[in-house]
């Protein structure tokens, strides 16, 4: 896959292939983000699925996604601080 190959790319043009690449991992985390939360939140909240939702449903929802992105940015949080943490010790 000659295309894929950073050799014969300026530090430039490498700089921004792996901006891209950043950017692609980025949209791809938030996808399987929202996914993932539509279908625990769902699943949880939604116990008899019809055309609307009752207030209940609607409040278990927000609470529900709510949890959900508060623990995402707790991991996402550690998750680099260790990163950080391991990249300093090297």
């Amino acid at each position: 896959m000659d295309s894929m190959r950073s050799e014969g790319l300026s530090s430039s043009q490498r700089e921004d292939l792996m901006d891209q690449v950043k950017q692609q991992i980025v949209i791809a985390n938030t996808q399987e983000l929202l996914t993932k939360m539509g279908e625990k939140c769902f699943s949880k909240c939604i116990t008899k699925p019809g055309s609307s939702l009752d207030s209940s449903e609607q409040k278990c929802l927000a609470m529900c996604m709510d949890r959900y992105m508060d623990c995402w940015n707790l991991v996402s949080r550690t998750y680099t601080s260790r990163l950080q943490r391991e990249k300093n010790f090297q």
